[in-house]
């Protein structure tokens, strides 16, 4: 099963796509930093953005 455990948001395409490929050249351990410092119960974030499953 995959889950989303991290995203970043951006105005525009070509920053998100910069961090991408910043990210990409990026330590495992330096991604499992990331994510941790900001869910650190590697908690599912999908059903947050998803509108269906957060109406209710």
């Amino acid at each position: 099963m995959k889950i989303l455990v991290y995203f970043d948001e951006f105005q525009f395409i070509n920053h998100a796509i910069a961090r991408e490929k910043q990210l990409k050249n990026w330590h495992r351990q330096w991604k499992i930093n990331l994510i941790v410092a900001s869910n650190p119960n590697w908690e599912n974030l999908w059903k947050p953005l998803d509108p269906e499953t957060s109406s209710g």
